[in-house]
Formats: C-alpha cells, sequence, structure tokens
C-alpha cells in the first residue's frame, strides 16, 4: 500500500500544479523593442500619489452636511484636470494594483506561487524608463519597482515596516511620513548641486505611495471617522505637496500630476476579491498635457454615482487601471513599458490630434510587437502542418493596417488613424490571448483522461482488497506481457511526437501520465467482469436508485461550493436519515438528539460569512458556554470517580481538566480585553498576547496528557481546541466548532446504532472504548454498501467545516481582526498561518470523530479513506471543468481556489488522518510522585 499512497500523491500532485500550467502560466514575452511617440511630450515631470486602499465613492462622496470630503481634490476636478473611474482586476491587491498601474499589465496568477512582494516575474515599468524616479513609501511596495528596474535610477525611502499597525493609535502618520519626507527632500535638494540638477531633468518620476489609508480601514473600518479623516489628511498633504513642486520648478507648467489608488476595500475592511468596493478607484489628472474639465449636459453610466456625488455634470472619463502606465508614459514622453497591455486614454490629453494620433499609433505597435514575439514562439514549438494562426491579425493584414495607419497621420486624418489603431490594439490582445491559450484543450484532455483512469483505478481497488465481490482469478502471463508492452509503445511514440515539437518538459508529463494509470485499469479487466456480473444480478431499480443517490449526493458537494444554503438542505436531509432507516425505532432518543443537532448546524450555512461585523459578546457567551458544557460533564466524570479504584489516576486526569477549563476561561477573558483595548486606541496589550501564544502552544499538551478514553479524549480535543479557537473568533463562528463537535458526538453514537441495525456487529459499549487498544488488525471487517453512506457523510461534514462560517475561497472573507489577540503589526504570512490554523480546528474535530467512527464500527481506516478519495476526486473533476481565467475576475479567482481546495483536501484529508490518529491514540505519561511513610 505505501507504493498506492505514493502513487496517489504524486497523481494529485499533478493534477494540481496542471491547472497553473494549463490555465494560468505567464503572459509575459521578452524581446520586445522599444516604442516612443516621436513628438516631444507636453510634461517634463510626473508625480504620482496612490492612496492605497481608497474607494471612489469614499473619495467623491460628499460630507453629510454637503461639503467635499477632499476640498483640493474636489477644486481640482471642477476647475482644473479630469476624473473618473479607474477599474482593478482580482486579485484587488497592493502588488498586483501597483503592477498595472506602472507596468499596464494585470499581474498573472502564477505570480502568487513565487512570493506577493519580489519580482516573480521579470517586467519593465514606467519607472525603469524615465530618466530618474525617487519614491517615498511601504517597504511592501516600492522595492519590487527598484528590483525590476536597469541601472541605478530607481530610488526609493521606505519607513520601517514594523510602522503598519493595525493596532495603533493612527495609521495617518505613515501618510504624514511620508509627506514630510518629500520636503525636506525638496528643501536639500536646494545645497545639493547634482541632486538639483538631476530634478530639472526631463523624464523624472516622483511616486508617493500613501499606505494609512488602507492600515485606517483594515483596523477601523472605511466607514469609520478614522478612514474618512484619513482622506482628508492625505487631501491637505497632495495640496502642500503640488504646491511645493510648482514653487520649486517657478510654476514652468511642465509637471502632470495623478492621484489614484491600487484597490478599494469592503466595508467590513478586507480587500482581494472583485466586489465593485474593491474593484472601482478614483482617478484625477491635472497638470501639464492634461485635459481641463469637460462640461456636458447629460451622460449614460450603469450606476447612479454620478447624482449621489453631484457630479453630474463634469464628464467621467472611465478607464481601466492598466490603461495608466501608457498615459503617463506619453504625458512625460518615455516608451511605453514593454509588456504593458494597457490602451492610451485620449479623453484625458490636451495636446494637438496629431501627438494624439501618433501616440496611439505607438501604443498599436507596442502591443503588436507582444503578439508577434508571442506568435514567433507558438510557430517555432509546433509542427508546420499543425500549426493553425490567428486569421485576424495574418502578416499581410498586419502590413495592410501599418500602411493604412501612416497614410492617414501623412493625410492628416487624425480621427480615422486613432480608430484603426483602436481595431489594431484589440485584434493584437484578441491574437495574445490566442496563443497564450493555444494548447489548453489538448492538455486538459489529457488531465481529464488521468482523472478518469485514476478514479476507476481507485475504485476497483476498494472492490479488489475490501469487500468480497471479485473472486481471485490466476494472472494470464502471455495476455499480461502483450499488454504491458503495447501500453510501453504508446507511451513511446506520444513522447516522440512531443519531442519533435520541443515541448516543455511538464507536457510530457501531463500527456504520459494517463498511460501507467489506464494500464493499471486494464490490468484489472477480471474485477471489472466480475463487478458486472454481480450488479447484473442485483434487482434493476436498486442498482439505478443507488447511483443515483451517490451522484445526488455529490452534486449536492459541488453545489455546495458555490451557495452554501445547498449545506443546510444537505444538513436537513441529514436530520431525516434515522426515519428514513428505520433506526429510530431501536433508538428513539439518540435520534432524537442526532435529528436536533443538525437542524442547529443547519442555520450556520444561512448566516451572513464572518468577519462582517465584529460581535464580541457572541465569542464571550460561546467561552462561557463551553465552560457551562464542561462542568457538566465534570459532575459526571466525579460521579464516576467515587466508584473507581484508581483513585490516583483519576486525580490526575481531573487536574488536566480543570486546567483545560481554566484556559478556556482566559481566552475568553484575552479576546474581551484585546478588543476593549484596541477600541479605545490602546494597542495590543503585551500580557494579551504572551497568554495567547501561550495558549496557542499549551493546548496541545494539555490535550496529550488527557486519557485516551472514547469520550474524555474527545472531549478534551474540543478544550484544547476552542481554548485557540476563541482566540482567533470576532463573531459567532466562535459558536460554530460546540455545534459541530455535538452532531459528531451524536455521529459516533447513531453510527453504532447501524451497525446493530444491519446486523454488522454487536453494539459495544462505547463509554469504556479506548482508543489506546482499538488498532487490532484482526478485529477490521469487510466493506459493507452502508460504508459508502459512512464516507459521504465525512467528506460532507468536513465541507461543512470549511463553508460553515464563510466562503474560505474568497480572499475578501478573511478579516485581521481575527488575529488581533497574536499580532497587529502588518505580516502576511504569519497572520496567513494563524487564519489558515483557524479554518483547519473545525477540519481536526471532524477527523478525530470519523477516526473514532472508524475504531468503533471495526474498519480499517484505509478503506473508508478510499472511498472519500472517490467522491473528493469526482468533486475534483467537476471543478477541473469549471476553472475559468475569463468573466469577473471574482469568479476566476473563486475557480482557482474551488479546484485547489478539493484537490489539497485529499492530500490535506491524508494529514488529517494521521493527525486525528496522533491526538486520539497518544498519551504523555507525567512522572508520578512517590510517596514516603514512615
Amino acid at each position: 500500500i505505501p507504493v498506492f499512497i505514493l502513487a496517489g500523491l504524486l497523481v494529485h500532485c499533478v493534477f494540481l500544479v496542471s491547472i497553473f500550467d494549463i490555465y494560468f502560466s505567464s503572459p509575459l514575452v521578452h524581446g520586445m523593442t522599444p516604442q516612443q511617440t516621436p513628438l516631444p511630450p507636453p510634461a517634463k515631470r510626473l508625480v504620482l500619489f496612490v492612496a492605497d486602499g481608497l474607494r471612489a465613492d469614499s473619495l467623491y462622496e460628499l460630507n453629510s452636511n454637503g461639503t467635499p470630503r477632499a476640498p483640493y481634490l474636489r477644486s481640482i476636478l471642477e476647475n482644473n484636470g479630469s476624473w473618473g473611474i479607474s477599474h482593478t482586476r482580482v486579485p484587488t491587491e497592493s502588488r498586483p494594483g501597483h503592477v498595472a498601474l506602472i507596468a499596464g499589465f494585470y499581474e498573472d496568477v502564477s505570480a502568487v506561487a513565487k512570493g506577493w512582494k519580489e519580482n516573480p516575474v521579470e517586467f519593465d515599468s514606467v519607472f525603469n524608463e524615465s530618466k530618474y524616479t525617487w519614491s517615498w513609501g511601504s517597504p511592501d511596495i516600492l522595492p519590487m519597482f527598484a528590483k525590476g528596474a536597469t541601472g541605478d535610477h530607481v530610488y526609493t525611502f521606505c519607513y520601517a515596516a514594523e510602522s503598519e499597525d493595525f493596532g495603533a493609535e493612527d495609521a495617518a502618520k505613515l501618510d504624514i511620513w511620508v509627506f514630510d519626507h518629500v520636503k525636506s527632500f525638496f528643501n536639500a535638494s536646494r545645497s545639493n548641486q547634482t541632486l538639483f540638477s538631476a530634478l530639472n531633468e526631463e523624464k523624472v518620476v516622483l511616486f508617493l505611495h500613501l499606505l494609512g489609508i488602507d492600515t485606517n480601514g483594515h483596523a477601523h473600518r472605511p466607514n469609520s471617522r478614522e478612514y474618512q479623516e484619513n482622506i482628508k489628511q492625505v487631501d491637505e498633504g497632495v495640496k502642500e505637496i503640488a504646491s511645493l513642486i510648482d514653487d520649486f520648478y517657478g510654476n514652468d507648467g511642465k509637471t502632470a500630476f495623478i492621484l489614484t489608488s491600487d484597490h478599494g476595500m469592503t466595508d467590513w475592511g478586507s480587500h482581494g476579491a472583485g466586489h465593485p468596493s474593491e474593484t472601482l478607484t478614483p482617478l484625477i489628472v491635472w497638470g501639464a498635457g492634461v485635459n481641463y474639465p469637460q462640461k456636458v449636459t447629460s451622460q449614460f453610466f450603469e450606476d447612479n454615482f454620478l447624482k449621489e456625488w453631484k457630479l453630474e455634470n463634469f464628464k467621467r472619463l472611465d478607464v481601466n487601471q492598466a490603461d495608466i502606465a501608457p498615459l503617463m508614459a506619453s504625458l512625460i514622453g518615455v516608451p511605453f513599458p514593454l509588456n504593458s497591455l494597457g490602451t492610451l486614454p485620449l479623453e484625458y490629453l490636451n495636446g494637438s490630434a496629431h501627438f494624439k494620433a501618433e501616440s496611439m499609433f505607438t501604443n498599436a505597435v507596442q502591443i503588436l510587437e507582444q503578439f508577434k514575439v508571442k506568435m514567433g514562439q507558438k510557430k517555432e514549438t509546433t509542427l508546420s502542418f499543425l500549426f493553425t494562426p490567428f486569421k485576424p491579425l495574418s502578416d499581410s493584414e498586419q502590413i495592410n493596417l501599418l500602411k493604412k495607419i501612416r497614410l492617414c497621420i501623412q493625410q492628416q486624418k487624425y480621427d480615422e488613424a486613432v480608430s484603426l489603431c483602436k481595431t489594431l490594439i484589440n485584434l493584437a490582445l484578441e491574437g495574445l490571448s490566442y496563443y497564450h491559450t493555444y494548447d489548453r484543450l489538448f492538455l486538459g484532455l489529457s488531465i481529464a483522461v488521468s482523472f478518469v483512469g485514476w478514479t476507476t483505478y481507485v475504485i476497483l481497488v476498494i472492490i479488489k482488497a475490501h469487500t468480497n465481490l471479485a473472486k481471485t482469478v490466476p494472472t494470464n502471463e502471455k495476455k499480461s506481457t502483450v499488454l504491458f508492452y503495447s501500453f510501453v509503445s504508446a507511451g513511446m511514440i506520444i513522447a516522440f511526437f512531443l519531442l519533435i515539437q520541443t515541448c516543455p518538459w511538464t507536457y510530457y508529463v501531463y500527456c504520459l501520465l494517463p498511460v501507467p494509470v489506464w494500464y493499471a485499469v486494464v490490468r484489472e479487466i477480471p474485477v471489472i467482469q466480475d463487478l458486472a456480473t454481480n450488479v447484473l444480478s442485483l434487482h434493476i431499480g436498486q442498482s439505478i436508485g443507488f447511483l443515483l443517490v451517490c451522484i445526488l449526493g455529490i452534486e449536492i458537494l459541488v453545489f455546495s461550493f458555490f451557495y452554501r444554503s445547498a449545506l443546510t438542505v444537505g444538513l436537513l436531509v441529514f436530520a431525516g436519515w434515522p426515519v428514513i432507516t428505520q433506526l429510530w425505532i431501536q433508538a428513539k432518543t439518540r435520534a432524537l438528539i442526532w435529528t436536533l443537532l443538525c437542524v442547529l448546524l443547519a442555520i450556520f450555512p444561512l448566516m451572513p460569512v464572518v468577519g462582517r461585523e465584529p460581535n464580541i459578546p457572541l465569542v464571550i457567551a460561546a467561552g462561557l458556554l463551553t465552560l457551562l458544557i464542561s462542568f457538566f460533564s465534570l459532575y459526571k466524570e466525579l460521579a464516576s470517580l467515587c466508584k473507581s479504584e484508581n483513585k490516583y489516576r483519576d486525580n490526575e486526569d481531573l487536574k488536566v481538566y480543570f486546567y483545560q477549563m481554566f484556559s478556556v476561561a482566559l481566552s475568553t477573558y484575552v479576546v474581551s480585553s484585546t478588543h476593549n483595548s484596541l477600541k479605545n486606541k490602546q494597542g495590543l496589550p503585551v500580557m494579551n498576547q504572551i497568554i495567547s501564544w501561550m495558549t496557542l502552544v499549551s493546548s496541545p499538551v494539555l490535550l496529550l496528557l488527557s486519557p485516551t478514553f472514547l469520550f474524555q479524549r474527545l472531549f478534551s480535543i474540543l478544550l484544547s481546541l476552542m481554548s485557540t479557537y476563541l482566540l482567533l473568533s470576532t463573531g459567532y463562528e466562535a459558536l460554530f466548532p460546540l455545534a459541530l463537535f455535538g452532531l459528531m458526538f451524536a455521529w459516533i453514537n447513531m453510527e453504532q446504532e447501524a451497525l446493530q441495525h444491519y446486523g454488522l456487529s454487536l453494539k459495544g459499549k462505547l463509554a469504556v472504548f479506548n482508543f489506546t487498544y482499538a488498532m487490532d488488525i484482526t478485529q477490521f471487517r469487510q466493506l459493507h454498501l452502508d460504508d459508502v453512506r459512512r464516507s459521504f457523510f465525512f467528506v460532507f461534514f468536513i465541507v461543512t467545516a470549511f463553508f460553515g462560517t464563510g466562503n474560505i475561497a474568497s480572499i475578501n472573507s478573511f478579516d485581521p481582526a481575527s488575529v488581533y489577540c497574536f499580532l497587529t503589526v502588518f505580516s502576511p504570512f504569519m497572520m496567513g498561518g494563524l487564519l489558515l490554523l483557524k479554518v483547519a480546528i473545525p477540519f481536526v474535530l471532524v477527523s478525530c470523530a470519523f477516526e473514532a467512527v472508524q475504531v468503533t464500527t471495526q474498519l480499517s481506516s484505509k478503506s473508508l479513506f478510499l472511498i472519500v478519495l472517490v467522491i473528493s476526486d469526482i468533486m475534483a473533476l467537476h471543478f477541473f471543468f469549471l476553472v475559468k481565467d475569463y468573466g469577473s475576475w471574482l469568479d476566476i479567482g473563486t475557480s482557482i481556489s474551488h479546484y485547489v481546495l478539493v484537490m489539497s483536501l485529499t492530500i490535506f484529508m491524508m494529514v488529517m488522518n494521521g493527525l486525528a490518529q496522533l491526538l486520539t491514540t497518544q498519551r504523555l505519561q507525567l512522572p508520578r510522585r512517590t510517596k514516603h511513610h514512615s
């Protein structure tokens, strides 16, 4: 079996990695020549303000008394410049947002796997093309543009990473730091001749990254006074810097200013997904070469923002976030960034028609260059008779379009030239996408064939090794040799075919994987024949009924990934299970408890996603409820202690139990006091932080000191996990593990009844059942049809543990407030780790309960695990075909995370199974004190 497990892990890792190769390989190409507008630019220098995490509505909205939130920027928008909304893409995080703004392309998902802050992919940017760039702001953002630059002309000034503290009194100090440093920089330049002359060069960029708004939004939510005050401070800062720069250059009218944001933020203070509050950011442009406000009587947009913001008469010019890079490049006359896919928004420019046409032509040629390189690469790696070029932009079509545009510019038909450029840009972008997804169908089919083969093979292994359905048949040596060589030759033909096309090595893996997988399936043909004979001997209605129930069950699971309410439907069906199977006749009380707990748990998926509104009283209530249940359980323990022989051992056990209860009480207090302290802006108390980390470390140790009797150990697991979970909770989710655990207890009891009901074994006494002695291999029985339902219950409860309190598949359902008891200074990996722990705790509860079900129903964990594997693989195949790389970015992000979740679920369940065995069977023995008698 270790070979089988290794093969399984390997196959699943290939399946998991494959979607990144098939759907999300890096779209960047290298080897283009830089393109620059031949006419002189309107501006010598550009000042870019990026207010991190600023929503469009937060800036443009008026206060309740009718005054503007940002008076200076409002006056610019009404009197001096152009404005609009910049539409960002998912993931709405700082790094991808800045890459889109400054390099002009949307960072592909493959970058996520390679780190968030450094440069996972080499790219060109406006900063790199400039003569000099000076930047001030966050250490998370600035270094990546300095790293990607050639030569030494991008200078960065950052504050310490520790300053990004969500628990600090006021994060606006981060922005004040930036403004102060820019002022002192200009003052210093007057006495530094080298710096002074560098600042007076052309093609200079000044970049101010303002992180305060984002940090205040995370800490206090975007509707808070802190967030809105911060906007006002940024407005005043921008006003001061603009006037300082104008004075410095003697009001030469050669400075262009841009203010925008990298992403927005939801009402509950998170970002990352595709909600409009996260993807709509403000854009205000003014200064040299920029159009003045255009008055209009009416304009049409699908949203009602113009009316709300009282801006109906000022023309709103919306852009995609990547369009801002070509805008900056044309304002200061630097080459367009080589990888930019943005289209120059001409309405922002105030130059001559000739300048606009030439700029647009440069933009078109720059994108066409990328198309040519991409086409060349694909042509090189495909056999000539198999290569199908992108017809709308063939070589002759390219030459024809370029000639037409040149002619129009020469004949001064500038509008016609611009519209032809836009056509060329759209065709080049379509062509880029066409060549980027050229091999998708062929690779997708290879993976799908492997998927079906693997799932079939696992089903055959289950039937052969764990049921009585298949007879053992002697193998025919001659037949198996022929079979082996025919599969080997098929593999060699595929490999040769890939070799002459010089395909990357990953293609070999994807295309050759079906060969060994299907070879393993075909070798088991006798088992398939036995199975067919058995199925045909059954009642046809029964077989079809069983199949339909299986399909319906799996579809409910798939649906639950999109609609959490599907879990509610499933739990309500579970509530009726004792009635449907007549189990309730033999165990009325247990069946009633099971039904009530199913209904109780069914409420959670109907609740809003966790983290939207913190509700600390509910967390405290959960802590108190846990203590109440513990006292009740302790009372029963003490009653049994009176009858016990080994008083000493039991006293030790009670001590552990008391420590765990004390830990839960302490966690409840820490949560309450931490959130009060943060509310009063006193930061995270050090004592609370120490207690939180100590609880996190000590709770697993206390758990392993408890006795290994079934209910005692499981209850000890609940108390240990609860003390950590409370510290990570901000609302109703603190009650979730209690409801889930109650149902798990009931499940263990109901499975005993089911065993007796189907006459599979006699009913054991669960109270005296000990995990440590339960692993006797001779007691394991063969699989029964009811075990398929048992495995399905487990998968269903695992999915419920995942989606019961929120959609983990969406980045924005994580609330940084969950980790405030442990740390408030921004640290993505530490925070991510703690949030993953929070997600894993309900998981551990379900896995431990499943371990208890396995041992009490005398099943080897291997056989049940194989059924679980089949269920999750069938789900994964669904999600493989549902992966998207188009449409709204929320859909794209969600589709990836669904597939990754189900694939990692399988790998994760192997780990969880091991962890559950460790937590249930292992016990740490404390050294016994010996008593001396005189």
